[in-house]
């Protein structure tokens, strides 16, 4: 118990369910209830220390599973409108001669949409807090703010002109920007997102990389997706990407590698040194076929790394149960041993390891008095979660994101009885499906 005896009343009390809190000694709290004052958990303890509480609402988990919010440490997520335009294909073809042609026809109304229904997507499954990278991002901060998600976003940053700012000069200033515009704000933070060493000249990665620590904000990058990237690296650069960027002093405990897949024994040591953390998109990488990222030696290492699902052109949804049990399964066949990525890391991976990968696990990530209150309840009273030994093997292996019923970011109810509380979501819907039919004439 925390500090239940410390406080009497609530503005919600999240009660009747097994509480997973995700904390630093994993506690697990059957028959838990978690209290909410504002935007803040005040409170986390078994139901019956809240006997005398007094609250506005109670929300009943009705035997279920009262988790953090899941953490999706990389998506595009405007990419929704391109889901399955351009499937099966190798990812340079599929990025050169399909994705980027889409997107030179992408516009702040088409963004805002696309974004709209990922965030729809994620609040139904259970995710709570999300991290961008691509085009438009103030209007994916808009989005995000009108779905009442946590997110981290950024503007892609590349040499060649981008079909939103222009030059890369602009980029910088839009980035500037967006920082200036969003500095405080309890659900968005901004960062500086450099696409990847490959498509980012030096001068570019160093003055991003600046610009993320003299404001004190996460740095992010594609790094070492394909075996391709990391040949082209070595040829220009006689160094694997990461060895690059460890030349070009970026690595940090700020950064944030998505991918690493292609990783050298030498590469992982510099990742470690530097603190570096990585997102891993399991499903994404599979389906291009750019191999399996070595996450059970970077978790050995010590390294934080945190699951992605990487945009719906590549996935092709932003379920992060299915991401869940896909890296669980892939790494075991991968390394013929059952007992690598066992429930518990993998769960960690989308919470608080997320939420540390983000910057964000001093205020989110885990269900702790003082926290941010980003909560949901998986409903288990289903057949393929009945009976449950384990709740953390259950949420790894047989759970799906339809079954969460209730979604609470920053104390505030998006989501209820399966039922979005903040998007109209066929009114996304229609404009998404017009959309469509814009990008393919």
């Amino acid at each position: 118990m925390t500090k239940a005896d410390m406080n009497q009343t609530a503005d919600i009390l999240v009660t009747n369910g097994t509480v997973l809190t995700m904390d630093a000694n994993d506690q697990k709290i059957t028959n838990g209830t978690v209290a909410i004052v504002k935007d803040t958990i005040v409170a986390v303890g078994h139901s019956r220390e809240f006997a005398e509480w007094q609250a506005s609402r109670i929300i009943d988990a009705q035997g279920g599973i009262i988790m953090p919010g899941l953490i999706n440490t990389h998506t595009h997520a405007a990419m929704t409108l391109f889901r399955g335009l351009a499937d099966d294909l190798p990812l340079m073809d599929w990025l050169n001669n399909h994705i980027f042609p889409a997107e030179a026809k992408l516009d702040r109304r088409k963004v805002f949409y696309g974004t709209k229904l990922a965030c729809a997507e994620m609040i139904l499954s259970g995710t709570t807090c999300f991290c961008d990278m691509y085009l438009f991002e103030d209007v994916v901060a808009d989005a995000a703010k009108e779905a009442g998600m946590r997110a981290v976003v950024g503007e892609v940053l590349y040499d060649f002109p981008s079909p939103h700012y222009g030059p890369i000069e602009q980029g910088f200033a839009f980035t500037k920007q967006l920082i200036d515009q969003w500095k405080d704000d309890p659900l968005i933070t901004i960062a500086v997102e450099p696409h990847s060493p490959y498509l980012c000249a030096p001068d570019l990665l160093r003055k991003a990389a600046l610009m993320a620590s003299e404001n004190h904000l996460p740095l992010i990058i594609h790094v070492s997706e394909t075996n391709s990237e990391v040949s082209a690296m070595k040829k220009k650069y006689g160094k694997t990407p990461v060895e690059y960027l460890a030349d070009l002093d970026i690595l940090s405990s700020n950064l944030l590698a998505c991918h690493c897949v292609i990783l050298t024994d030498k590469d992982i040591s510099l990742l470690q040194k530097y603190d570096v953390k990585v997102s891993h998109n399991p499903e994404s990488n599979m389906k291009l076929a750019s191999g399996i990222s070595p996450v059970p030696e970077l978790l050995n290492k010590g390294i934080c790394v945190g699951l992605g699902t990487d945009g719906c052109s590549s996935n092709n949804n932003l379920d992060l149960f299915l991401e869940m049990d896909t890296a669980a399964k892939l790494h075991k066949v991968n390394t013929f041993d059952p007992t690598v990525m066992d429930a518990l890391t993998v769960l960690r991976m989308c919470t608080i390891g997320g939420a540390r990968a983000l910057g964000l696990n001093k205020i989110t990530g885990s269900l702790e008095s003082g926290k941010k209150a980003d909560v949901i309840i998986v409903n288990t009273r289903k057949p393929h979660l009945t009976p449950m030994y384990h709740p953390e093997s259950h949420l790894v292996y047989a759970a799906k994101g339809s079954d969460v019923e209730v979604s609470i970011i920053n104390g505030r109810v998006v989501m209820e009885n399966g039922r979005l509380l903040t998007i109209d979501l066929e009114e996304v819907i229609e404009e998404v499906n017009k959309i469509a039919k814009e990008i393919i004439t």
